[in-house]
């Protein structure tokens, strides 16, 4: 395959769209190269690093981690499988991290009377070590 491809080439390769695809390379996560016609024209090369960002957002990796993970590698550089591991450890512990607090906010679901008071003492979802009691009582985040 020819090292000289559309967007909508890459867009339909790729599953993704070419807004998607517009919006990836504002954002330096992609790049494209321009022909006289200052039409984008991309590396099959791109696949990877597309396919990399999709499976980092499957694993709950946003955009702005990626893009972070993206700037340790070399301008450009296709993915690795070494880069692949490398990428994966930086984000395992940031996703060991949100699932911890996601059970622990699970644990903590019973405990939620749901009555909109927002002032318990121990609410772990909207006043954790009741730092709304300073505020006075009762529903101080619904009477704003």
């Amino acid at each position: 395959m020819s090292d000289n491809w559309t967007v909508g080439k890459v867009a339909q390769r790729s599953g993704v769209t070419v807004s998607a695809l517009h919006f990836y390379e504002r954002k330096g996560l992609i790049h494209s190269d321009r022909n006289t016609g200052n039409q984008r024209r991309y590396r099959k090369e791109v696949l990877r690093r597309i396919s990399v960002i999709k499976a980092a957002q499957k694993l709950g990796i946003t955009l702005s981690e990626i893009q972070q993970a993206f700037a340790e590698l070399p301008k450009n550089r296709t993915p690795t499988q070494e880069d692949w591991e490398w990428l994966s450890e930086q984000w395992r512990a940031n996703l060991n991290a949100r699932i911890a607090h996601m059970e622990r906010l699970r644990d903590y679901l019973s405990g939620c009377i749901g009555c909109g008071c927002l002032s318990m003492k121990k609410c772990p979802l909207y006043n954790p070590d009741d730092k709304l009691a300073e505020q006075g009582p009762g529903p101080v985040i619904l009477d704003r």
